[in-house]
């Protein structure tokens, strides 16, 4: 993994402890739409990335951007409420810039999140899908050497579907598939992706998840099915799309997120 300025990665976390208790044992990062879990915590404080030093930004509609530390249960916890990209110009070392935050701060284990384009045809929009493999298609890698073959722990993908026949909620499992965007993929893409094995597919994740995986912590990937992958429907896609399915499922999924947290 590429070496990241300690100066700026030092001055960041010197501004975020001088802001208050900011530390925990889990870091969450909330994908597009699915920041909603952030409201429900208890003993919530704030820092918006823009007040954080050589923190990156995100100029993407539905990513509020903000650091809340807050507490479930007598669990602490972490969230980046919102996350950068690629395709916004960002280097990978900026967008691996809040996971070394988290793992500064304390956390050990991350919750990684997306929304995601539904590749696999059984799976519907809505639908939560826990990642156990993924596919780094983005040509990139924060890595100099080798990629980890499985970068998601199994024991925290079987808290997930356990948690989820609690709820009497269907839990999906499959391959994640990160591209640069920014356009959405085309009918063909996605037709070769599924040839591939891919059931979800996304801009992001993929290099915040081998990013965690060098700094040693145990990662989960939840992915939200926010709407079919090009060509399985005939109609083009769209953002608001996206945003409105994670507003729809955000009770559901916030639920999902309190009660894994309680039991990790």
């Amino acid at each position: 993994m590429s070496k990241l300025n300690e100066d700026a990665l030092t001055a960041a976390l010197e501004t975020i402890n001088n802001r208050g208790d900011f530390s925990g044992q889990t870091g969450l990062v909330l994908g597009s739409g699915l920041g909603h879990f952030a409201e429900e915590l208890s003993n919530v404080q704030r820092i918006p990335f823009h007040e954080i030093p050589h923190f990156p930004v995100s100029t993407v509609k539905g990513h509020a951007g903000e650091l809340i530390s807050g507490r479930v249960a007598e669990h602490r916890v972490l969230v980046m409420r919102g996350r950068v990209h690629f395709y916004e110009g960002y280097t990978l070392d900026q967008i691996i810039f809040p996971i070394q935050i988290l793992r500064g701060l304390g956390a050990q284990t991350l919750i990684i999140t997306n929304a995601a384009g539904a590749v696999n045809m059984e799976f519907q929009p809505g639908d939560l899908m826990v990642i156990d493999r993924q596919m780094n298609l983005t040509g990139r890698s924060v890595l100099s050497e080798a990629e980890p073959l499985r970068p998601y722990l199994r024991r925290l993908g079987d808290l997930v579907e356990r948690v989820g026949r609690e709820m009497k909620l269907p839990i999906r499992r499959g391959c994640y598939a990160g591209l640069t965007g920014p356009t959405y993929e085309t009918p063909a893409e996605i037709r070769l992706l599924r040839h591939m094995g891919v059931d979800a597919v996304g801009m992001s994740t993929i290099h915040e998840t081998i990013g965690a995986y060098a700094l040693g912590m145990e990662v989960l990937g939840i992915s939200c099915m926010t709407n079919f992958a090009a060509g399985i429907l005939d109609q083009p896609l769209d953002h608001e799309e996206v945003i409105a399915t994670g507003k729809r499922i955000e009770k559901i999924f916030s639920e999902l997120l309190h009660r894994i947290l309680i039991q990790i």
